[in-house]
């Protein structure tokens, strides 16, 4: 069979969740991915409270777990020298998930094969099928597949984002070069996460599967040049500024090469036209400090499978994909932009650190912090003007020397908000005003 109502090209954390809750409503869905599973792909492995709850909701939680996923329940969130301590179970009803790509996504692609998804691995797409102007199907390198809907979930270098001209914007280059490894034999084993910044470096570590530690340490990519001249040298040397980190991986020995990637940005993509849309990574990307990509690929997922089903069912297919794309982008926008600013490059400044310092004197905003991060407030609903103005006040206090630079800071701040307010009113490229209101 080479006709479907929707064909998915990209069989990760996106497209196969998407494929597979499509079929499940009834549709006949082909998932076609040019790689084979399991195999790896750059992820920060970390699936927040909510992304799990939509992973229990699938039916694949317990799967996950039963892989070797770990739940992590305990956060030691830093910021050189002051430290939020949190409990999940006091914040959320389901404790977060690290678990390896190389096990997620296959467990993933299983899934979708036994919803009744047509699964075709290691099946490059290349190109669409367009007829009068309008997207029909993908072409193989076995012959085309048709399809009422084109999907792409291909990630960050999307074929069916290229092949359709799909625009990026809210581009901002990246802060932090990510590199990251894995660990046997580590002491820390009771489902904690470390994560946070001290001086220049940023970090993200906990148990995952396998019996292994994942260890992220990231720099800015002014320092790409001295990372590059010796890679175990400084990832070491950066685990030493890190206590908790360092008492973990004390013993451990690392499995494998110190991974990193170097070509990426941040952006929003035009994502809905004529028979086709985009989902996951292929349609926006975002810094990876958060830990927001997997749980997003879900989220998506699940807002665009009611979307598509609603539209074919209606015969306004076009449409829905157009309402979906106006919904990822307001869903998405302050999460994107807080992201960034977890991913500046260097130290924190005054005021970063001093904001900080006063949210982890305050246990309700130290709540709040982990709710932002699950995705239940706005960042918004954190960083207020009032608590910026007691951020720079608490500054001045502690640094009464950086009086102009954090006036200056405070000033570009605002004005960067504002900025933000105003793209963020505009209807992004490719999409009518009338949908966009």
């Amino acid at each position: 069979m080479n006709r479907f109502d929707v064909v998915v090209v990209g069989a990760r954390c996106a497209g196969s969740p998407l494929a597979m809750l499509l079929a499940r409503r009834g549709l006949s869905v082909c998932l076609l991915d040019r790689a084979r599973f399991p195999s790896e792909t750059p992820s920060t492995h970390i699936i927040q409270p909510s992304g799990a709850q939509l992973l229990d909701r699938m039916g694949l939680l317990d799967a996950a777990l039963a892989a070797g996923g770990a739940e992590l329940s305990r956060f030691t969130v830093v910021s050189d020298d002051v430290r939020i301590e949190a409990h999940v179970d006091d914040l959320s009803a389901r404790p977060s998930l690290c678990i390896r790509r190389v096990t997620l996504d296959a467990l993933l692609v299983e899934a979708a094969g036994a919803a009744g998804v047509d699964v075709r691995t290691g099946s490059a797409v290349t190109g669409l099928l367009v007829d009068d102007g309008r997207v029909t199907g993908v072409q193989t390198a076995t012959g085309p597949v048709h399809a009422s809907l084109v999907v792409g979930a291909d990630g960050r270098h999307s074929t069916v984002a290229s092949s359709v001209g799909a625009q990026k914007y809210h581009v901002v280059p990246p802060g932090r070069l990510p590199t990251w490894a894995y660990f046997e034999g580590v002491s820390d084993q009771a489902g904690r996460a470390l994560l946070g910044r001290i001086g220049e470096t940023a970090y993200l570590a906990g148990q995952t599967d396998g019996g292994l530690y994942m260890t992220a340490v990231t720099t800015g990519f002014a320092n790409q040049a001295r990372f590059d001249a010796d890679r175990d040298g400084y990832f070491t040397t950066a685990i030493r500024r890190f206590p908790e980190l360092a008492d973990a991986l004390a013993g451990a020995r690392r499995v494998g090469p110190i991974r990193m990637v170097t070509n990426w940005d941040n952006y929003f993509r035009q994502s809905a036209g004529p028979g086709w849309v985009l989902v996951g990574d292929a349609g926006h990307f975002k810094d990876f400090h958060p830990g927001q990509g997997i749980g997003d690929a879900f989220r998506q997922a699940k807002r665009l499978a009611e979307e598509i089903v609603e539209g074919l069912r209606t015969g306004g297919v076009d449409a829905a994909t157009q309402r979906w794309w106006r919904w990822r982008d307001r869903d998405a926008y302050e999460m994107y932009w807080f992201a960034i600013l977890m991913g500046s490059p260097g130290a924190q400044s005054p005021l970063q650190r001093s904001i900080f310092r006063g949210i982890a004197a305050d246990q309700e905003a130290s709540r709040t912090l982990f709710r932002v991060l699950n995705r239940d407030v706005r960042p918004s609903q954190l960083f207020t003007p009032g608590r910026a103005l007691r951020g720079a006040a608490g500054a001045l206090r502690r640094e009464p020397r950086q009086a102009k630079s954090i006036a200056s800071e405070v000033a570009g701040s605002v004005a960067q908000i504002v900025g933000q307010m105003r793209s963020g009113r505009t209807p992004p490229p490719g999409m009518p005003a009338a949908v966009w209101r």
